[in-house]
Parts: structure tokens; sequence; C-alpha cells
């Protein structure tokens, strides 16, 4: 890999210049020269620049990815193909409460084991003892693409609490509001949360409200994965605006939907909540991935009381037949909080990736599938499956609705994000797909939005989101990360079957004006960086 200080000025000639303001594309040329958009306009001469013919293609501002869950992709695998290859030039981590910094040894055995099913296996080693060192690390590396990192309330809530379901203490609160202010003074962009996951489903709204006070005088935005998005789903955005609302905090609704038979054509319903609050002066976001089925692992799916004092705790539990007797009965019938209040429909529910290859032959089957083979209730073989997987099995879970899902994406605060699963067998498609998907299947086949309107969503409004105000637009002066692609055949090619497959149509991909896809074909170049919010102090 290389890491150019100093990239070729290129010409980009004859595109179709989508700038991110949403208004009408318009013909012209690009140039780059610096890392930086110098020139925008007709017939711009530039003798010693590199051209690049953009004929036929549209050049935009490079792609923000506001929910990715590439925290160690990024650093193990620095080409980053699965973000770059679809326009994304930058990523935002530290997603849904859970991440590697900051955290102490105790924090990183718990998440070490945690998080096998969304970032694979770990050694121990692996992990930070704050945001500094993380955004450090990844500088040193290189990455294609950029990254910014949001504070995880549940690693920080281990940090000071541990895995246990209880409400913090005042000297406790007091440790965490310095661990999320360290955080955001370190460059974090805002604090992330899990709230159906242990340990985030734990706090209260009290807690929540105290930590969003310290980002919001930090500058940040709040980004919970709320309670559930099954019965209680309305409730649960119900309770994160009030929380931001209390707190004075800006938010942002990560894979903003409604899942499940219970909500099916319900999204106006939301888009209701989140309107009235936009009216009354509230700071909402939101960001959706274009497709139905969900991905998370399956320990995730289990009531909070059975997760409850870490990995160890629960696979006790597992193992004790009164315990998983509860637990069978919070699945099948009660309603798991976890699996966001509603019975688990198994047939539903497909393996997608195991953390142990002796089980590689789950992957791609449903759990009722299993279960129907192994002659047993499928509650059962799903637990049987995660004890003999230590709790590292990732899931498909194929629970979404159409209907939500466009009429999410037609919100005017709406944004991408690829909630993207990069380890498994089968992993979503969306980690490869996302955005190609958005601009190739509903922008120009099903018209849901226009093309100006969609870069707007995947660029210039994340770009605000994050106070980035030197990206997100094409104009003069602005970091030239940028994505030429062909209109009329941008596509992803993702499948459930085949979910690592490059998109088409986007030949060109530049960060910092080095290209890092040229020609369809990944280049050497890692000039992406840890960025750093506004509120990061010097070291």
């Amino acid at each position: 890999m290389t890491r150019a200080r100093e990239p070729e000025p290129l010409l980009i000639r004859r595109g179709l210049v989508l700038d991110g303001a949403g208004g009408p594309g318009r013909h012209g040329d690009v140039l780059v020269a610096g890392g930086r958009i110098v020139e925008v306009g007709d017939g711009i001469d530039a003798s010693t620049a590199r051209v690049i013919d953009a004929g036929g293609l549209a050049v935009a501002p490079g792609f923000i990815d506001l929910h990715a869950h590439a925290d160690l992709a990024v650093l193990a695998d620095p080409q980053g193909l699965a973000a770059v290859s679809q326009g994304v030039t930058t990523q935002v981590v530290g997603q849904d409460g859970l991440s590697y910094a900051p955290a102490g040894e105790e924090t990183l055995a718990v998440l070490r084991e945690q998080l096998a099913g969304w970032n694979g296996p770990q050694r121990p080693g692996v992990g930070w003892a704050d945001v500094a060192g993380y955004l450090a690390e990844v500088d040193r590396r290189g990455s294609a693409a950029n990254v910014a990192y949001l504070v995880p309330h549940g690693t920080v809530r281990l940090n000071v609490i541990g895995p246990d379901d209880r409400p913090a203490t005042a000297a406790e609160l007091a440790a965490m509001r310095a661990q999320v202010d360290r955080g955001m003074r370190d460059g974090a962009f805002g604090l992330s949360a899990g709230l159906s996951y242990v340990p985030g489903m734990f706090a209260d709204t009290a807690e929540l409200v105290a930590l969003c006070e310290v980002v919001a005088a930090r500058g940040g935005y709040f980004a919970p994965h709320q309670r559930s998005y099954g019965a209680g789903a309305l409730a649960g955005y119900a309770e994160m605006i009030a929380i931001a609302r209390r707190a004075g905090c800006a938010l942002h609704l990560t894979h903003a939907t409604m899942n499940f038979a219970v909500n099916r054509g319900r999204a106006g319903e939301l888009v209701d909540l989140i309107d009235a609050a936009l009216a009354d002066g509230a700071d909402i976001t939101l960001d959706t991935y274009p497709y139905l089925p969900g991905s998370t692992t399956l320990s995730a799916l289990l009531p909070g009381w059975a997760a409850a004092g870490g990995p160890d705790a629960t696979l006790a539990r597992l193992a004790d037949p009164v315990a998983r007797a509860r637990i069978v009965h919070a699945l099948d019938v009660a309603g798991s909080d976890g699996a966001h209040g509603v019975p688990v429909d198994w047939s539903a529910v497909e393996v997608s990736g195991v953390r142990d290859r002796a089980l590689a032959d789950r992957v791609g089957r449903t759990i009722a599938e299993l279960a129907a083979e192994q002659g047993r209730p499928p509650a059962e073989a799903a637990l049987d499956l995660l004890v003999a997987d230590r709790l590292g099995t990732g899931i498909l879970q194929h629970v979404g609705d159409e209907d939500n899902v466009r009429t999410m994406m037609r919100h005017p605060r709406h944004t991408g994000g690829s909630d993207g699963i990069l380890v498994g067998d089968k992993p979503h498609p969306r980690a490869w797909g996302t955005f190609p998907r958005y601009l190739g299947h509903y922008v120009r086949e099903e018209g849901i939005l226009t093309l100006e309107d969609a870069i707007v969503h995947l660029s210039a409004r994340p770009a605000a989101r994050l106070g980035l105000t030197d990206r997100g637009r094409i104009a003069p002066g602005m970091v030239a990360d940028l994505v030429l692609f062909d209109p009329d055949t941008v596509a992803d090619r993702a499948t459930f079957e085949e979910p690592r497959r490059q998109a088409a149509g986007i030949p060109w991909v530049l960060v910092a004006g080095a290209p890092v896809v040229a020609e369809g074909h990944r280049t050497e170049a890692v000039p992406g960086r840890a960025l750093r919010s506004a509120s990061c102090e010097p070291s």
C-alpha cells in the first residue's frame, strides 16, 4: 500500500456534476490539486493535470456511511474494498453502543466474546484505552476511506458498571460522563447506544440524558439503536426524542425503520412523530439501509436478564434447565426484549456466519430448517447452536417491510447507513451494496428519489450531521472526496447468495484527491485518515 502525501493534479472533464446542493446537475469539469477541489466550471485549462474523461458519468461528493461496523476491518484490511467500491469515502464506526475504545482489560475480555459475530474472533491485545489511541492507530496504518468515531455507551458502561442489570449510582454516572467527555475531547463526533443489546439495555432514560448533556456541550450528536424495532418501536423512538430534547442534544436515529409484522405499513406514524419534533425545534436526522432483512447476532435475541453478567454467565444459564425454559418462553411466547418484544419467527432467522468452523454447514439455513432436521423445537435448536458456537453466531432476520423502507428514505432528514457486517460466510449484502442500490434500484428504477436529491441524502446531509464543513459538496476549497458513477448502469451486485460482489457502474473513487478506485479497480493508495470532530483538543 502507498500513502501519497501529495496526489497528482487531476482534471475530471465533461462529467455531470452533482454538487450536493440538491439543484440540477450541470455538465462541466472539476480540477483537483493538493487533495482539494481547486476549480469547478466549463473548459478548465490545466495542462499539467492528469485528465479523467468523465463523459457519461456523474461526479458527486464521496458518500458518507453514517452507520458502519468496520471498526476493526479498517485496521485489518486497509484496502477497504467493500466501502470504497461503492463510493464510500467516510465511514462512521463505534456504532450501537459497542466498540473497542475506550476500554479497560476486563471490558475488552467481554467485548471479544460479545462482538465475535460483528467483527470475528479477536485475540487478546485488540482494544484501546481511549478514543485517541484508536484514531491514532487508524492514522498509523492508513485506510482507503476516512474514519469517524462515536463513543460507544455500552463500552463505557462496561468500564464503569460491568455487564450487570442495575442503574448507575451517582458516582458511576459521574465516571461515565467523564469518559464520554474524554472521548469527545479526543475527537469523537458523538455518542452511540445499543439499547436492545447488553449492557446498553440496562440504562434508564435518566442515565442517557445525563450522558447526552455531555455530548451536547461538546457539539456532538446522539446516535441510538433504540430499545425496540418491533412491538415497542414507536415508544422507543419517542423516548429517544425525549432524551435528546431534555439534554439539548442533536439526535440521529440509526437504521430508522419499523420492522416485524406488527409494524407493516406503519412508517408514516414514525414520520409524524419525527416531524412533530422537528416542527418544535428538535435537531433530528436518520439513516436507513435499502433492504428488507436485518442483520445481528443470534445471542442478541436473548432476553436481557439472560445475557446479564457477560458471556460466561449467559452460557451458564443456557446450561441450566430452569433458566433455559424461561428463555425459551420469552423467545417463543412472551416476546424477548432482545428480540424487540415479539415472539421469534424462526423461519425468518437465517444463520449468516459462525465462529466455530465445525458449524459452517449451518450457514445459509434458517433456524426452523435446522430444527426440523434435528427433530428439535426451533428455540432449543437456536440455544444449542449458541452454546456450540460460544455465542459467536451471526444471523439475518427477514423482518422488513417495503412500504416502510420507501417511506423512510423519502424523509427530508434521511441519510444512508449500511449497517454492514463484514465477517461471516454469508453476511448481509448491504456491506457491499447499500449505496449503489440506492442509486440504481431506488433512484433509476423506482424513482423514489431524484438523482440530485439522492446525492444530498448520501453526501451533503451526512457531512452536515458530522459538522464537516469541508466535505460533502463539490466546490472550490472542499476536500476532493469524490465518486464518479454511471447513472445508467450503477447497481448493487452483492446478493444474499453472493454477498461480497463489487458494485457495477462506479469506475472512479477519490479520497483527498487520490484515486482509490481507478477504472473500476482498487489502487494501492490509502489516503484516508481518522477524522476528528470540532470538539477535539490538542494532545
